[in-house]
């Protein structure tokens, strides 16, 4: 059923639609007119789970891997220093196997403090052993966390999986977004049925301590189950399909007129839909250009990458992030999947935009396609304000 809806109130109906048993969560801008719908739909009674109030993020993760870790499907959403409270449980929750899901609405981390967008939240947390799925738009952001709940709860994975969505840009955007009918989800997302559990009448031990003779096998299985996920994430996308009629492809990529691109820029979340309008608008001038669009962050699509860039003579990565000290992170790994490859892009220029929720205009992404006419960009950012960096810096 279509609707015209907030983001936030079309996630908390997909989630209401996968049933979790256990629901827990600390509101912080942007993420909390989600669980604020969760919250009045539990005690409504149209949702029979336990909402669980906590004081803290920290507890509200503590409490999603204990409902996990007794079966129970469950459900939390954070964003930004809330996120980074609980990373401490983030990693556990990896390392026991759990599949919680999370959405994370993504938000710049302080000092200063900023409620708006980046994504620099979920991308410090990339090694945590989450997988990690970037929507676009809503109608997205709601079919990944059905997408999400089939893959964590696939007895081949049983790994948590964060779904990233740009906080405000779409959290707080209307859009109509087709609701999917609780009959087709219940066809999509059976009941759970975990692969093991806490139980007093069968025992078992959970998040032991691993010496050095064992610890390293654990970060192994997950690396394994990483790279082996990206053929799992093709075979869910197909069968999401087969239910609701979208197409997700392999959930990896999605490659928008790159057929006979000169150049492509390459990025993650809501403002692909700008880079999108930009392309049509340079392709009916005859200009010769595309974008990839990254859905999974994590496992990072190496291969899947090469393939579809490795023709293509100009790559711009823009990043809504960056690693202090360091590079651009998608940047980074965009590079590093053409190290030592016969073929790839003679140019890969690095672009960091968007940080605290500076908008990323057309006039944007025009000058980023006119600067990747030029000789490589290794690393710098887009739309600075010299003004600032003079009062900041007397130069």
């Amino acid at each position: 059923m279509k609707e015209f809806i907030e983001g936030s109130h079309a996630i908390a109906e997909v989630i209401k639609s996968c049933r979790p048993g256990v629901i827990s969560a600390y509101p912080i801008t942007p993420q909390t007119h989600i669980v604020e719908d969760l919250a009045q739909m539990v005690a409504d009674g149209d949702l029979k789970s336990q909402f669980v109030n906590v004081e803290s993020e920290h507890s509200a993760a503590s409490v999603v891997l204990g409902g996990s870790a007794t079966g129970v499907r469950v459900y939390t959403a954070t964003s930004s220093q809330g996120l980074f409270y609980m990373q401490e449980v983030v990693f556990n929750i990896a390392g026991m196997r759990l599949p919680v899901i999370m959405t994370c609405a993504n938000r710049a981390i302080s000092a200063p403090i900023n409620i708006w967008n980046d994504q620099q939240d979920s991308i410090s947390l990339r090694d945590s052993g989450w997988f990690q799925l970037y929507a676009e738009n809503n109608q997205e952001a709601v079919d990944f966390h059905l997408i999400a709940y089939r893959l964590a709860e696939d007895k081949r994975v049983m790994l948590p999986v964060m779904v990233c969505m740009d906080g405000f840009i779409l959290t707080h955007g209307m859009e109509t977004v087709d609701i999917p009918e609780q009959e087709k989800v219940s066809k999509f997302l059976p009941d759970y049925k975990p692969l093991y559990k806490l139980d007093p009448a069968e025992p078992i031990s959970m998040g032991l301590l691993a010496d050095p003779d064992y610890y390293m096998e654990t970060r192994f299985a997950i690396q394994e189950t990483m790279r082996k996920s990206v053929g799992y994430l093709s075979e869910i996308s197909r069968e999401f399909n087969d239910v609701f009629g979208r197409d997700y492809k392999d959930l990896l990529v999605e490659e928008y007129k790159l057929e006979d691109a000169e150049k492509v820029i390459v990025a993650m979340g809501s403002v692909c839909g700008t880079i999108k309008e930009v392309v049509d608008e340079q392709r009916a001038k005859g200009k010769k250009v595309g974008l990839l669009k990254i859905i999974s962050y994590r496992p990072f699509p190496y291969a899947r990458i090469y393939e579809a860039l490795k023709d293509v003579p100009k790559v711009a990565v823009l990043d809504k992030a960056v690693s202090l000290g360091a590079y651009a992170p998608v940047a980074v790994e965009i590079k590093s999947a053409f190290y030592g490859k016969k073929k790839g892009p003679k140019v890969i220029s690095s672009f960091v935009g968007g940080l605290g929720g500076r908008d990323i205009t057309m006039e944007t992404i025009y000058e980023v396609f006119r600067r990747l006419s030029a000789k490589e960009v290794n690393f710098d950012f887009v739309d600075l304000k010299p003004e600032l960096l003079k009062e900041e810096y007397g130069e």
